[in-house]
């Protein structure tokens, strides 16, 4: 039974909300234990729960090997192998600077630093709120705008240390706002 102090699905297992939710997507699957392609819905499976969960905790993923009778490992193994996946929680802001070649030599290393200056983190780890998440991306493909930087898919390219408190001050405004808000609801 989850405590109001303790709403992490994580923490109080298959009774949670979002765990019904996902067992009820699998149901509808109506996997057959004996079946040898019944891991051919497995990644449609991952995606929905990280779609459900924010992310693919080791918890998640025990529970679809054993709804999908397979070991744990082939869960794990797959989400390993596909970038998408990710087995760590994300802010609900996204904050995503690309160190591929171009954004590098352009000097991405520095804004990420900046951010990570600006918002109290290392690049994968998420804020005390859960509000910011910052990650550190290969490429993604938009070189000709280096040094790019991705917040919840908006992408912001020619991007300067200097600029990042400004690309940042939209999302703390509307944070003030709805605390505002909530306040005077």
């Amino acid at each position: 039974m989850p405590s109001p102090q303790n709403p992490n699905p994580c923490a109080v297992e298959q009774n949670h909300p979002q765990f019904l939710e996902l067992q009820q997507y699998i149901d509808s699957l109506h996997i057959n234990p004996e079946d040898p392609r019944r891991k051919d819905t497995l990644i449609m499976t991952l995606h929905r729960a990280q779609r459900i969960f924010g992310y693919l905790p080791e918890v998640v993923q025990v529970y679809i090997a054993s709804r999908y009778s397979i070991p744990h490992a082939d869960v794990s193994g797959v989400i390993s192998f596909y970038n998408f996946f990710t087995t760590t929680p994300k802010g609900k802001i996204q904050v995503n600077v690309c160190l591929g070649t171009a954004c590098y030599v352009n000097g991405a290393d520095k804004v990420l630093r900046e951010f990570e200056q600006v918002l109290g983190i290392k690049s994968g780890q998420v804020t005390p709120d859960g509000k910011f998440s910052i990650e550190s991306l290969r490429c993604v493909g938009a070189c000709g705008l280096a040094p790019v930087v991705t917040i919840n898919q908006k992408v912001y390219g020619k991007v300067k240390p200097g600029d990042v408190r400004e690309i940042l001050e939209k999302f703390f405004i509307d944070e003030q706002t709805d605390v505002k808000e909530a306040v005077n609801g």
